[in-house]
């Protein structure tokens, strides 16, 4: 062993032990936080693993740093290969990968194409951040950390290519290795040189890759080690379930999130992965339009939460002073500060349209709709702090089972004249049409229920309405953050569904069909749920609906992708293929369409309270939908509806701009 490898062992080991137990630090504090199963579906999760985070498909939506992102990711996958080998040789001079033969070949031909790659990529990043100064990376307290990790990483692969260049300049390269961008290098270098700079860039390669290794459990590039874990165990459909609370449970002391230890450990483990990228932050309607709302410091401020409170739980809980079977009270440090108040604003959380946009742009799967959520639901039912517009829509809902001020008894007032019949009235159904609350008694939306209606009867589909017996579907209870209201809602629906035997059930309304669709199941609720425009689309399919091209009255719309129907339940087909029915009608897409689509602004109970902060969401959509020239906007959800109809007429387009329904559109040109 010569004095190389005498020094370098302590150091390799000194530098493990040192992760390991970081590794085991961040464990202990996963621990703290409420279990939740995410090992199911192994199959299903080693190939969204693949496809998300090996693949880096949610990162390469992102044009410009996607591919810059996605080079050094695989570059670093390659270059494992090489940090193995340096730590072999570093323990013994005889150990290298050059057995493995013409594999190797292929190792050492990817490392030198990354190395130069890696070197370029880092570049671009540090233009991009410090020079172009892309906004969504313009945060003041990262700015030195993110330049130094870009510099080491850029420092490590360009050691680790001068490293190779000396070796074939001094003539000792392994007997596979074939390096195209070394051997162009190495002339320019002499024996003697190469020594040195061999030794040089060995040592600093090393150090640096070890030295990074265990800074990583304390910086923003945690990331780098889980990652491909938190994808792994993140979720396998869109975020369009919530999860239920058992109010029956006598265990049951809490109701949301107050503090980290109410969240799943998955939450937690999210605060490890986020990579501060902020494309969460830049696709956030309440964040574009000026207010608070920052998803990405949802999750960092839960991620500081955890590392100020987590070690004195997991303290106090070693040391015997409670456990978590006896759910005894912490007296800790930590407690002198609030996770909502001083690390969360309250103001942020109610911001939130729950549209699910960050969630689709995060390239590590983080869940931030669930978090804001369970952080809603304690502030609602724990300490009956929400917002004013909110306790009227809550009293509504407890009152008359809709979110407004109007009676149980004219729910059914909208189908005035058109002959439709209450399942009460005649059980004998074959679908069940849902009409919703905003479909009852918004006026605007009771013309598209009327014209849903109408459609069905052309066709001849033998429906029933549930008409008084029908409640709010929970949608905004729900998000809200009143779970018991919800609970209950849904509970009354289920029963009154299931007495009737409904097996399907169509919806005008994208809120209703997500909530029937993917949480009614979870309380019993069992149905063939389908959206009008799914509907819409079987029926003139299927030659039930025939269109008049002499009743056409538009030949191009806008349209507008809602995100309960579009991003939760990723249907962004059907009715754009009920439109395209009408002959001769165009569709006029926008920049920000289908899974890329922007709020808005009424989802997650923001209905039904007002913007007090920057621009209102629905006039920063209505904008980007009348710049088409389309003297039509196409929508499939009531309160897009209200919310398109708004925008236009704080526009004074009112006169010039038509907002309908799609069912409204085929209706024009459908024969009758």
């Amino acid at each position: 062993m010569d004095v190389k490898n005498f020094i370098f062992l302590p150091i390799l080991l000194t530098a493990f032990g040192f992760l390991a137990w970081n590794v085991n630090r961040l464990l202990a504090y996963l621990k703290i936080a409420q279990a939740e199963n995410r090992f199911d579906e192994i199959g299903k999760r080693v190939k969204q693993a693949i496809t998300v985070a090996l693949l880096q498909t949610r990162i390469l939506r992102d044009k410009t740093a996607g591919p810059i992102h996605a080079g050094i990711f695989w570059g670093f996958l390659i270059l494992l290969a090489s940090a193995v080998e340096a730590i072999l040789e570093g323990i013994s001079p005889a150990l290298h990968l050059d057995f493995l033969g013409p594999i190797y070949s292929v190792i050492t031909v990817l490392t030198d194409l990354f190395c130069g790659l890696i070197i370029l990529a880092t570049m671009m990043a540090l233009w991009r951040r410090y020079i172009t100064k892309v906004k969504r990376l313009q945060v003041k307290a990262e700015a030195l950390e993110a330049g130094l990790i870009l510099v080491t990483i850029f420092t490590i692969v360009t050691s680790l290519l001068l490293q190779n260049t000396a070796r074939i300049a001094m003539g000792t390269d392994f007997g596979w290795a074939v390096r195209p961008l070394g051997a162009l290098l190495a002339p320019m270098m002499s024996p003697e040189a190469a020594h040195i700079i061999f030794e040089v860039c060995w040592w600093m390669h090393i150090v640096l890759i070890l030295g990074f290794m265990n800074y990583l459990p304390y910086s923003k590039h945690l990331h780098v080690l889980t990652s491909v874990p938190n994808v792994f165990l993140g979720p396998l459909t869109p975020p369009n379930k919530l999860a239920a609370m058992d109010f029956e449970d006598e265990n049951l002391e809490k109701f949301g999130v107050t503090d980290i230890e109410d969240f799943s450990w998955k939450t937690l483990l999210d605060g490890y992965t986020c990579t501060h990228c902020g494309r969460c932050t830049s696709v956030c309607p309440a964040n574009t339009t000026g207010k608070v709302l920052d998803p990405r410091m949802i999750i960092v401020n839960i991620n500081e939460r955890t590392m100020d409170r987590a070690p004195e739980l997991v303290a106090a809980r070693a040391n015997g002073k409670a456990s978590e079977e006896e759910g005894e009270e912490i007296a800790l440090a930590s407690d002198e500060k609030s996770l909502i108040g001083d690390y969360i604003s309250k103001e942020a959380l109610w911001q939130c349209t729950t549209c699910g946009a960050c969630m689709r742009e995060c390239p590590v799967m983080i869940e931030h709709v669930p978090a804001i959520v369970g952080m809603r639901r304690s502030l609602v039912m724990m300490e009956a702090d929400f917002p004013a517009e909110a306790q009227v829509a809550l009293d509504n809902l407890e009152t008359n089972a809709t979110p407004w001020a109007f009676s149980a008894a004219e729910r059914a007032d909208w189908a005035e004249g058109l002959d439709i019949k209450t399942v009460a009235e005649d059980p004998e159904l074959d679908v069940l049409f849902w009409v919703g609350c905003a479909g009852s008694y918004d006026e605007r939306a009771k013309k598209t229920s009327r014209a849903f209606a109408e459609l069905m009867q052309i066709a001849g589909v033998n429906f029933r309405i549930l008409g008084t017996e029908e409640q709010c579907s929970g949608d905004p209870a729900r998000r809200i953050g009143n779970e018991y209201l919800a609970d209950m809602l849904i509970k009354t629906n289920v029963e009154t569904m299931n007495n009737y035997s409904i097996k399907k059930v169509v919806t005008t309304c994208p809120h209703c069909f997500n909530t029937l669709k993917n949480e009614y199941p979870e309380l019993g609720g069992n149905y063939e749920v389908v959206h009008h425009t799914q509907f819409i689309r079987e029926l003139s399919e299927s030659g039930k609906l025939e269109f008049d091209r002499d009743a056409v009255t538009a030949n191009a719309v806008a349209y507008h992708d809602s995100c309960y129907l579009g991003r939760y339940n990723e249907e962004y087909d059907a009715p754009r293929d009920s439109l395209l029915k009408v002959p001769g009608l165009d569709i006029l897409e926008v920049k920000r369409s289908k899974d890329k689509g922007f709020c808005c602004g009424a989802g997650g109970g923001r209905m039904f309270m007002e913007e007090t902060e920057g621009k209102r969401v629905n006039e920063e959509r209505t904008e980007e939908l009348t710049a088409t020239g389309a003297a039509t906007i196409a929508v499939n959800c009531p309160f897009c509806m209200q919310m398109m109809s708004d925008g236009v007429k704080s526009q004074d387009k009112a006169d010039d701009i038509a907002v309908k329904d799609v069912a409204e559109i085929v209706l024009e040109s459908v024969k009758r």
